[in-house]
């Protein structure tokens, strides 16, 4: 609910600071205190409409702050959470308007868009007016409220996941479809580049297999020559194979104490006798590798170029080359058998289409009968609201299958006739003023309940009437006050004495400039200004009579 209002330089107010609480505020004075004025700023701390007419003369700027204690996750504080914005403790919306235009807006001290602003204000005032053109007036928020009054949670879920099953289906048909006419027009460039792919057979790691060896064959003369000479000093006569036999057989020939003493010498000496001689088998098999075995480096970098090309031509690396053919593949299957295939996605798109249809059906069936409770519950508080010849109506469409959503097949307009022989028609074609105030309190009496939007404000909603009807009016605005936090603006005193809490708005003389103040008001003192508001300037006896009969009425 609204907590504070604190508002600056705003026309006739100079420095205000209102805290507000649960239940039934009343905001009452004579013509021109300056009422108004406080829902302009209200307005402007919203994301209303900011002009600097609203900036105080002689003031820079006009500042309006609104503190909002929310529950988690409302829909306005998940709004500003999803921008980013820290939502933890209570929302604080703020308005600052130039004497020059400029406007700056902020929400818990993080600069946002006006449009920011506005869409969260939206989700926790709605300040209805006598031809304020939002709210209920807007008919794309009356379906969102019938099924909030129905409380069929279940039935829009299921609407919702079938709707997305649909969707899904939809999607992967015609991606499907636009695959297949993109093959189609480019099928003899498909089959051409799937050839040359399959000509070239590119194999996984292919490219550094090649490298290594297209390396190595270009240094092959340089390699042979090196095993050559090492085969040779190996071999020689004074070479390493003779040297280790010479000194083996010298030491040989030692024997008893004096062989034992080089046994571990001799044990080393064979050992690298064998090792000499397997060198010696590897260097020769080097040296009869003429290169026959394997590809020649003219066909290995025949091979190595070949793949390069292919894979610049395509804009792939070489690596991507058996992907790309394979890929090339796939789009040639879909082509040749494109049409079993969108036959049966085909199929799967329109069991999908009519599994959601039956779902939003049985959505649509529950919103009739709902819409049959909702009319006879309006209906019921028109009379006393001195709309007894009324005519309040749900009127339910099914919209072209193009408009179909997660929220069903239907669309939903509350209608209105206040005279009799005419059709009903949207409230916002009502004619009096008045009239729609009214047919708006009696709506929103009725859906109270399911309202997402905390804070209800009614400008006058009492204009035109008096007696009875004041005192139906107020009544309903108090049922309305133990759901949700109302404020309403009144000349009457049959709604002010419904109040939890009263403030009076006044304008004063201050030197040469005019301000308007506002100031709550206590029971003796509420009692004088209802009164007033009975008797005129002059107080009377009878006048506080009347007005003590009127706060201690029942509700």
């Amino acid at each position: 609910m609204l907590l504070s209002l604190a508002i600056r330089d705003v026309v006739l107010i100079e420095r205000l600071e209102l805290e507000f609480n649960a239940g039934l505020s009343v905001l009452t004075g004579e013509t021109g205190a300056g009422k108004s004025i406080l829902l302009d700023a209200l307005g402007l701390a919203l994301g209303g409409r900011g002009d600097s007419s609203l900036v105080r003369q002689g003031a820079a700027q006009a500042v309006v702050t609104a503190e909002f204690d929310v529950p988690a996750g409302h829909p306005a504080r998940t709004l500003a959470a999803e921008q980013g914005i820290d939502v933890a403790g209570t929302l604080v919306l703020r308005r600052v308007l130039s004497a020059d235009g400029r406007s700056r807006a902020s929400l818990n001290d993080q600069a946002v868009s006006v449009g920011l602003l506005r869409a969260v204000g939206e989700r926790l005032v709605e300040i209805q007016g006598q031809f304020e053109q939002h709210g209920l007036l807007e008919t794309a928020t009356h379906l969102g409220l019938l099924d909030a009054f129905a409380d069929h949670p279940a039935l829009l879920e299921a609407v919702a996941a079938a709707h997305h099953v649909w969707q899904q289906a939809a999607a992967v048909l015609r991606e499907t479809e636009e695959a297949a006419a993109r093959a189609a027009a480019e099928e003899s460039y498909l089959r051409h580049v799937h050839a040359e792919l399959e000509a070239l057979a590119p194999r996984a790691d292919e490219e550094p297999t090649l490298s290594s060896r297209r390396a190595l064959l270009q240094h092959r003369d340089k390699l042979l020559s090196a095993v050559a000479a090492a085969h040779a000093e190996l071999g020689a006569e004074r070479g390493g194979a003779h040297a280790v036999t010479a000194a083996a057989r010298q030491l040989g020939r030692l024997g008893g104490d004096l062989r034992d003493q080089v046994a571990p010498a001799l044990a080393a000496l064979d050992r690298a006798a064998a090792e000499i001689a397997e060198a010696q088998t590897l260097l020769a098999g080097l040296a009869r590798d003429d290169g026959a075995a394997g590809a020649s480096l003219e066909q290995v970098e025949e091979r190595l170029f070949a793949l390069r090309a292919l894979a610049r031509k395509h804009h792939v690396s070489v690596e991507d080359l058996p992907r790309l053919r394979d890929r090339f593949a796939e789009q040639l299957a879909a082509l040749d058998q494109g049409g079993a295939v969108i036959a049966r996605l085909t199929k799967v798109e329109a069991e999908a289409r009519q599994a959601y249809k039956a779902a939003a059906e049985r959505l649509s069936a529950a919103r009739a009968k709902a819409a049959t409770r909702l009319d006879k519950a309006v209906t019921a508080e028109l009379p006393p609201l001195k709309l007894d010849k009324a005519r309040f109506r749900t009127s339910l469409a099914v919209l072209p299958d193009t408009s179909w959503s997660a929220a069903g097949i239907d669309r939903a307009v509350f209608e209105m006739a206040t005279n009799p022989g005419t059709e009903p028609a949207p409230l916002g074609k009502i004619a009096s003023g008045g009239e729609l105030s009214r047919a708006m309190l009696a709506i929103k009496v009725v859906l109270a309940g399911t309202a997402p939007v905390p804070t209800l404000v009614f400008d006058e909603v009492d204009s035109g009437i008096g007696g009875a009807v004041a005192a139906a009016v107020g009544q309903r605005l108090a049922r309305l006050g133990k759901r949700l936090q109302v404020l309403v603006v009144t000349h009457s005193p049959q709604v002010a004495a419904r109040g939890d809490h009263h403030w009076r708005v006044l304008k004063r003389g201050t030197g040469k400039a005019v301000v308007t103040l506002v100031e709550a008001l206590p029971a003796d003192a509420r009692r004088e200004e209802i009164a007033r508001m009975l008797s005129g300037a002059v107080v009377t006896e009878e006048a506080r009579a009347a007005a003590d009969s009127l706060m201690t009425a029942d509700a």
